[in-house]
């Protein structure tokens, strides 16, 4: 497909996902490519730096290193008693996330669980092993694979009653009781703004790419409710959206 849309000879490409960038990249060495995508463009080859991306292609990641650790530390500030978190995510997925987590995890003093999905059948194993381990609470990386599986995943967790924790907000809407990390929608935005730059002559080689530098946190009062469990106002008080 990538092959095909650089046979049209567009002026500009826009390539949505860490798992798409790379076939476009292949697919051409002239055409620009701005890319939106939420791995490390580094770690993954897309970029030779983030400051200087070099050859045709820039854009946006959502990645956001050491504070990716920050969603367990919120989770546990929430519910003070938890002790034990799984967290669901992919392997594949070149970030620092699942790290920044364990490493967060270690100095809370609360036990982590690693459940690593690399495809649509890994998912059920994951689940059973949550299961298995009784983990009170779950962590999302968000990914394509997991947001393709977003209802069996937020299906689970409410069927065994497990506190739910992610990195978007998207997913506190749809049941998590809190999300905090980068705004997708405000990125997507930012990406018409390199888009237009492109198409104005700027050469992507020219164009660090961005990462995030706004971060909000969203908590779900209804899921909180449904769990039986009193968030701290201290913790209402620093969030962005509150969904009562």
């Amino acid at each position: 497909m990538a092959a095909e849309l650089v046979r049209l000879k567009p002026d500009v490409i826009f390539a949505y996902g860490g798992d798409v960038a790379p076939h476009v990249k292949k697919a051409t060495g002239s055409i620009p490519i701005v890319a939106l995508v939420s791995n490390d463009p580094v770690q993954s080859g897309l970029v030779a730096s983030i400051p200087r991306p070099g050859g045709n292609i820039t854009g946006i990641t959502l990645v956001y290193d050491e504070l990716a650790g920050k969603v367990i530390e919120l989770l546990k500030e929430a519910v003070p008693a938890i002790s034990r978190v799984a967290v669901l995510w992919n392997p594949d997925h070149a970030d620092p996330e699942f790290q920044e987590t364990r490493r967060a995890a270690t100095a809370l003093g609360v036990q982590l669980q690693s459940l690593e999905v690399r495809q649509s059948g890994d998912f059920d194993a994951a689940f059973n092993s949550a299961t298995k381990e009784h983990a009170e609470g779950l962590i999302i990386i968000s990914t394509r694979l997991l947001l393709q599986r977003r209802q069996p995943i937020v299906e689970f967790g409410t069927r065994n009653r497990i506190i739910m924790a992610g990195n978007w907000s998207d997913w506190v809407k749809d049941g998590f009781l809190l999300t905090y990390g980068p705004n997708p929608a405000l990125a997507m935005r930012r990406i018409a703004v390199y888009v237009d730059k492109v198409l104005k002559g700027t050469r992507p080689a020219d164009l660090p790419v961005e990462q995030p530098t706004k971060f909000e946190l969203v908590i779900n009062l209804k899921t909180a409710k449904a769990l039986g469990l009193v968030v701290p106002q201290s913790l209402l008080a620093r969030a962005d959206e509150v969904i009562e």
